[in-house]
């Protein structure tokens, strides 16, 4: 089985994000990235499945040279061999078209992805893909299991679970029960230094939609403490300043 999961190039949660001074794109300087940690979620799973059935695992990127580390980690892990297509990721549609272009020329069995990125959250990549491949999808998987060429897929709805069957090929967005991700060793540092990592061009395609501006959270307000020998102090603080009462 050949499986496709697709690798976003994303900060760390810890890194302080700052703006350029037109608040329309990311000043990267000093700024740690990692891999996406829904897709390394997805990436564990995909390696899984391989080791009980046998196949191959890729990853794939959307981004300039500036990703490589991201895409080496990914081969550190278990993944056999890495794809990049070479452009700024400037949207999702522009993501999806080129992951699509590519997998049109290579096919996969099972192609995965983190339910989302944790920069810009939308989710909808997958569901494009999907669409421009004509496959089946589904979106925020908890479990995977393939046999016998059909995937049994099992997600949350509201007040309980959906089981879903579907015939290979299709996409699956992955969450975070799918599994548990795994840390690289010694050995696949090593290794991930020699293992295939192509550079792939990317097809032309429109731009649906664009950046306004970022803009930062509000600063918090400083925290009013009030003697719990007052607790009438505290509903008219509720009530005249935060108003939720």
């Amino acid at each position: 089985m050949k499986i496709l999961v697709c690798i976003s190039h994303v900060p760390d949660t810890t890194t302080k994000i700052n703006f350029t001074p037109d608040n329309k794109s990311l000043i990267t300087q000093g700024v740690q990235f990692i891999i996406n940690p829904y897709d390394e979620i997805a990436l564990t799973r995909a390696l899984e499945l391989t080791e009980k059935s046998g196949g191959s695992v890729t990853v794939i990127n959307v981004g300039e040279a500036t990703t490589e580390p991201t895409l080496r980690k990914a081969l550190a892990i278990g993944a056999a061999d890495a794809v990049r297509i070479n452009a700024q990721p400037r949207e999702a549609f522009f993501v999806a078209t080129q992951i699509a272009e590519y997998i049109k020329k290579t096919p996969y069995d099972l192609i995965l992805c983190g339910r989302e990125s944790i920069d810009f959250n939308s989710g909808t990549v997958p569901s494009m893909v999907a669409e421009m491949l004509g496959i089946p999808s589904v979106a925020i998987s908890k479990t995977i299991q393939v046999e016998n060429g059909k995937a049994v897929i099992e997600r949350e709805i509201e007040g309980g679970k959906e089981v879903i069957e579907c015939a290979l090929p299709l996409i699956a967005g992955c969450s975070e029960s799918v599994a548990e991700p795994r840390i690289p060793n010694m050995r696949g540092i090593m290794s991930a230094r020699t293992k295939p990592l192509v550079v792939v061009e990317p097809v032309q395609t429109e731009t649906f939609t664009k950046v306004a501006g970022y803009d930062k959270p509000a600063p918090r307000s400083s925290v009013k403490l009030v003697d719990a020998a007052e607790p009438g102090k505290l509903l008219e603080l509720l009530h005249t300043e935060k108003k939720v009462i």
